[in-house]
């Protein structure tokens, strides 16, 4: 009874983030035409994805490197993008926490912000899952993303310049964002950090080295903590 329960969850998860295809593949092809643009090879595009395995990191860290910025300010830079990261860690752990330390280490290497935004909002919908069926949802998520960002990634890498940037590939990373962002905008302290982060990331636009794009993001979730902290409300 519990493995059909969990394969029903791995099932759900799959049909849940194959739509994520549509805006994954461009996006990781892109990412493989402009690593190779920049001059690297198709092995080290590939190492990029896998390990990195956060496509707006990669690609800050690709054009601080064209740049030529100062490797603290790329590693930094890229950090800083990949906050969130801890954020979302410490936001599904009540979900996932007590799982064995290889599921949670495969959870930890997954956790992107398509997993996260289908997990999180699934969990929340389904409280009374098990543990096991709360990984078998995540695991499938992940089935269809992960995989085809890597494959997507060599792509690129191997056709090169025979895809121009030209075509708009790019769109792919906003419209990702925003699918992902919306429904996730269900309180005061969500609208807050959302809004402030965005005019601030604006009006530190010009600050060298993508560094506006930081100083945003640290302003976002000051203004949603303090919205939070005003209103008396809970974490969502």
């Amino acid at each position: 009874m519990a493995d059909r329960e969990a394969k029903s969850s791995y099932r759900r998860g799959v049909e849940d983030g194959l739509p994520f295809l549509l805006v994954i593949v461009p996006f990781a092809l892109l990412f493989g035409v402009l690593a190779t643009e920049a001059g690297l090879s198709v092995f080290e595009a590939l190492s990029f994805s896998v390990v990195v395995i956060a496509g707006a990191a990669q690609f800050t860290a690709l054009q601080l490197m064209q740049d030529q910025a100062p490797t603290l300010i790329v590693i930094l830079s890229a950090l800083a993008i990949n906050l969130r990261m801890a954020m979302y860690s410490a936001s599904i752990t009540p979900y996932l926490g007590g799982l064995p330390l290889w599921k949670r280490a495969l959870v930890a290497y997954f956790l992107v912000d398509q997993t996260y935004a289908c997990s999180i909002l699934e969990y929340e919908l389904r409280p009374e899952q098990t543990r096991a069926q709360r990984f078998a949802y995540f695991m499938g998520v992940m089935t269809p993303i992960c995989p085809f960002w890597y494959v997507a990634t060599v792509a690129g890498a191997l056709l090169g310049e025979s895809i121009s940037t030209g075509y708009g590939l790019d769109f792919a990373l906003p419209i990702a964002f925003l699918a992902m962002i919306g429904p996730m905008l269900r309180t005061p302290a969500h609208m807050a950090a959302a809004f402030v982060a965005v005019v601030v990331s604006l009006l530190a636009a010009g600050l060298p080295y993508n560094l506006g794009l930081m100083v945003g993001g640290i302003a976002g979730m000051i203004a949603g903590a303090e919205t939070e902290r005003r209103l008396g409300l809970e974490p969502a």
